[in-house]
């Protein structure tokens, strides 16, 4: 987590101060609660709220000899208060605070990163129907397919990103939880209303069973979840980059007036942005097998989870935070080339018609396989002798297939439009 890939909003959710804050919160609100209750002396939390502060200086300080940080917190709290503070965290264990803390931030995190989510999304559609019937040729194993739009490509990766929505949502839940029930999770010196009381107030649900610790498995859904929206960023920022290539050149990031590609070579136009965001991609991922490994804890608890969160939950949110905004610039000002991508579609010489003239000859009585080879010897003459000849010159040479097909067969079969005659069809799907 370095200011070069962080945004500010993000950033501050992790400070340590809103960390402090939430968790002065839980604490007041817990007081609140345990006086209505009986458990604790009327006016504990007004004196919190009229004067609850901390010193984020005096907490560390306090800390290096305690060697506690909720310890450490409370202390810091309790020199503000004054001797009503001798009644807070009544009953309560650090991982209540810490825990329910912690779920704060990844709710609020969760809530930033939709914000991302619908800004990517928003760019996909809005480039997607601009682009919804310009033909492209579709690709696989990086070698000519069949033709498609680069509308409908854009299309496909606004569905990736509108499902990571849908599971962002989910692992949301997951995580929004509260759990103050005490050591080792019983409630045996907190009233379960308290930890009820608490989760109504930030928004929260109650934890089942926590244990002492909310379970982990909720935190590994999380950031897997993030994981996967990170691949879907890689996967978007790959297909750019192969595309801005020398040889290929169908679409490319902006390059703003006074920008620079190459200390060296002063031609150059490199797709920096989308490689940056293949490795930020890397970055978030990392997160994932840590989270995982963050389930087996000891017992009713162990802190062997705590040093990874304390990294990992920063550093996933802010760079997968960052990684969506920078794809959605990218998208919103990706220059896209439509002669260039008719004329690489071309560059075969037609072999794009090959499945439709194969299935013609099937429709006019010839046996798949032989039809197979009939199309395929042609098409092998065309590879060998690229620009020197046409598939469809092929074809009309070839008597098997001339004494099934018409020149007006012919011409139905070379032609574009009946590629995208369901691209509408398709949009009309994934827009409703």
């Amino acid at each position: 987590m370095i200011p070069r890939y962080t945004r500010k909003a993000m950033l501050d959710i992790w400070d340590a101060d809103n960390k402090f804050r939430i968790m002065l919160e839980i604490e007041t609100l817990a007081a609140e609660k345990m006086e209505s209750l009986g458990t604790i002396p009327k006016g504990v939390s007004q004196a919190m709220r009229a004067r609850g502060g901390y010193n984020i200086e005096r907490i560390d300080e306090i800390e290096k000899e305690v060697k506690h940080d909720v310890i450490a917190f409370l202390t810091s709290v309790a020199e503000h208060v004054g001797d009503e503070a001798k009644y807070m965290h009544q009953g309560m264990t650090s991982s209540d605070v810490l825990d329910t803390t912690f779920s704060v931030q990844l709710k609020e995190s969760a809530d930033l990163l939709m914000g991302g989510l619908d800004r990517l999304c928003a760019a996909l559609e809005k480039r997607a129907k601009e682009h919804q019937h310009t033909l492209c040729i579709g690709r696989s194993h990086g070698i000519h397919g069949e033709p498609t739009t680069f509308g409908l490509k854009l299309a496909g990766h606004y569905s990736a990103f509108k499902r990571a929505k849908e599971r962002l949502e989910a692992a949301k839940k997951e995580v929004a939880v509260c759990a103050i029930s005490g050591a080792v999770g019983t409630y045996a010196t907190v009233d379960p209303q308290v930890e009820a009381f608490i989760a109504y107030k930030m928004g929260l649900t109650q934890e089942a069973v926590s244990t002492q610790v909310i379970p982990r498995d909720r935190h590994a859904m999380f950031f897997s979840v993030l994981g996967v929206i990170a691949s879907s960023i890689e996967n978007l920022a790959v297909e750019i980059r192969h595309l801005q290539r020398t040889e290929v050149r169908e679409a490319e990031e902006f390059f703003s007036k006074g920008q620079k590609g190459s200390s060296a070579m002063p031609h150059k136009r490199n797709p920096i942005l989308t490689e940056n965001l293949t490795g930020l991609a890397r970055l978030v991922r990392a997160a994932v097998v840590p989270a995982m490994e963050n389930v087996a804890l000891w017992h009713e608890r162990d802190i062997s989870h705590s040093s990874v969160e304390r990294n990992i939950a920063p550093d996933a949110t802010v760079t997968l935070d960052f990684a969506l905004h920078r794809m959605a610039m990218v998208i919103e000002n990706l220059l896209v080339y439509p002669k260039t991508m008719m004329a690489n579609m071309e560059r075969t010489g037609g072999l794009v018609f090959s499945q439709r003239t194969m299935l013609a000859l099937t429709q006019a009585g010839i046996a798949r396989e032989d039809a197979y080879r009939i199309v395929q010897r042609s098409a092998m003459n065309v590879w060998e002798n690229l620009g020197e000849t046409t598939f469809r010159k092929e074809i009309e040479a070839n008597e098997e297939v001339t004494s099934k097909l018409s020149k007006e067969d012919l011409d139905k079969i070379f032609d574009y439009n009946a590629y995208v005659k369901n691209i509408d069809t398709i949009f009309n799907r994934v827009f409703a």
